[in-house]
């Protein structure tokens, strides 16, 4: 069995402030991907950076304070990737990806945009750089007889069930036609599996984003925009995935709850 959680900490430090570390002590994940660590190595806790059974590798950004991704393996893995080969985006500690038996796992944290303004301007400029890099990787990693599975904040809802209220942000960054159809890419053309969907093909949701505004925690008004996706040879020995949601408002240590999927990998 190979167990992945994927997770937007919305700050590290903060995170282990709220709860990290005994969330981090009782999972059973045999990987845990981060995004938005907003730290360097040095600015985080001993025992955050380098807590007891774990491996960790992380890809801060050269802008300090932002972005940020990270890994935690149970297992020191094989190699170690930072970027996918972007003059623009590898120092923005957006992906990481690290080779273990028989499987590459990322952590990836495309960028939020904003519609209208140059933060969406730069979030088309990675998607246009990094959809032709999955194609890459999944065709490298079969020739190497391994799969792949990219975990992350995606930023990008692909359906309406995705989100609770869709109809009042079809003109809002995240549920845009554009990015839309370009998740859309990923799995038509590039040929990666949305695997909590697969799952759950006929729900609404599980949702892994709520705004710490209003009441969108308590009414599960949230978003699904962590995602693990998978070759499809990955993805079929998917057994189980859900959302770490937690019970109450205040035992929340993020905006995000942590996604995790149970892979059957050997017989």
């Amino acid at each position: 069995m190979l167990t992945v959680t994927s997770v937007n900490v919305n700050g590290i430090r903060a995170a282990a402030k709220k709860g990290f570390s005994p969330w981090l002590a009782g999972s059973d994940a045999d990987v845990v991907c981060l995004q938005e660590v907003r730290a360097e190595e040095g600015q985080i806790p001993d025992e955050v950076r380098t807590p007891e059974g774990w491996h960790t590798v992380f890809a801060p950004a050269a802008a300090k304070g932002r972005a940020g991704v990270a890994l935690y393996t149970r297992r020191e893995p094989d190699a170690v990737r930072v970027g996918f080969g972007s003059d623009e985006f590898d120092a923005s500690g957006r992906y990481v990806e690290a080779d273990l038996p028989g499987v590459t796992v990322a952590s990836l944290y495309l960028p939020s945009g904003e519609a209208g303004t140059e933060k969406q301007d730069e979030k088309y400029r990675f998607m246009g750089e990094f959809l032709p890099y999955l194609a890459e990787l999944k065709v490298r990693a079969a020739a190497e007889g391994r799969e792949v599975v990219v975990c992350g904040d995606w930023n990008i809802c692909h359906k309406e069930a995705d989100l609770k209220n869709w109809k009042t942000n079809r003109k809002n960054a995240g549920f845009l036609p554009e990015e839309r159809e370009w998740l859309g890419q990923v799995y038509d053309t590039a040929g990666y599996v949305d695997v909590v969907r697969s799952l759950h093909p006929d729900t609404e949701g599980p949702y892994s984003w709520w705004s710490y505004r209003g009441r969108a925690f308590d009414n599960d008004a949230g978003w699904r925009i962590d995602l693990q996706v998978a070759t499809p040879g990955l993805a079929a020995r998917a057994v189980k995935a859900f959302v770490e949601r937690a019970e109450t408002h205040p035992e929340r240590w993020s905006d995000h709850a942590p996604v995790t999927v149970v892979y059957e990998l050997g017989s």
